[in-house]
């Protein structure tokens, strides 16, 4: 059978959702097939004929037939989801009750208000430690209409932007309206951590929280360090905290 790069891989460690397994799996699959059918080294097929051996309607099979086995994507993005709605688990807090959305991720780690007034509300992963925390105002960016809304009619002042979307394409246009953000997904190396670390934003990616909803006060605990590689490597948490304010 034909050999990966991926088999000796000593950085492929962490286990993945069983779709994203599957699918991959799937792909993995496929890619050995080519190989032992046009007796093809992993070198020579991926700067060789690659393009030409795998076309998109293969791979497009490849998600048929995990959607007709019964598998669902998690949308990254709310686009996602409204474009592909048999593909896609439902995404909630669209449309009517939105303003009463709220991320409420199993594993947020929620206290009661300390001395200071403050509840936590979940953590996350620092892009960049910096001298102290980001305090603004939380509100949801999960579609286009909050981008454009946000175009036309400004940002609000001290902004922290919750969003889906860890590619940073959805909030690309605003971004640097913001005075910090907290991302439910991806991870410091992502596209968006990428981008608010070149534009000094304060970010906390794959961030796990519960109970911030629109026009909440909160705190995000960038002081404290930031996720290293080796930390993402070893499994090793370095949780940042997420409040929400409770006093002026």
């Amino acid at each position: 059978m034909a050999k990966l790069y991926l088999d000796s891989n000593k950085y492929e460690t962490a286990e993945e959702p069983l779709v994203v397994e599957a699918f991959h799996s799937a792909v993995k699959d496929l890619v050995r097939r080519k190989l032992d059918q046009h007796r093809l080294s992993w070198p020579e097929f991926v700067f060789g004929p690659s393009y030409a051996l795998i076309d998109a309607a293969e791979l497009a099979q490849v998600d048929r037939r995990l959607l007709d086995a019964g598998y669902r994507y998690t949308s990254s993005a709310v686009i996602s989801a409204l474009e592909r709605p048999e593909a896609y688990k439902p995404v909630g807090g669209l449309g009517a009750g939105e303003s009463a959305f709220s991320f409420e991720h199993p594993a947020a780690v929620v206290e009661a208000a300390d001395a200071r007034g403050r509840e936590r509300r979940g953590q996350g992963d620092n892009v960049v430690e910096h001298p102290a925390n980001a305090v603004g105002t939380a509100r949801y960016y999960r579609s286009m209409q909050d981008v454009l809304d946000s175009l036309t009619g400004g940002v609000p002042p001290a902004t922290i932007a919750i969003i889906d979307d860890s590619g940073g394409t959805l909030t690309a246009p605003i971004l640097e309206h913001f005075k910090g953000v907290i991302c439910a997904g991806g991870t410091v190396r992502s596209h968006l951590g990428i981008l608010t670390r070149e534009y000094g934003i304060p970010c906390l990616m794959n961030a796990q929280i519960s109970g911030i909803r629109n026009g909440d006060r909160v705190e995000i605990e960038v002081s404290a360090p930031a996720r290293t590689t080796e930390a993402y490597q070893r499994g090793i948490e370095m949780p940042a905290r997420v409040w929400k304010l409770t006093t002026p």
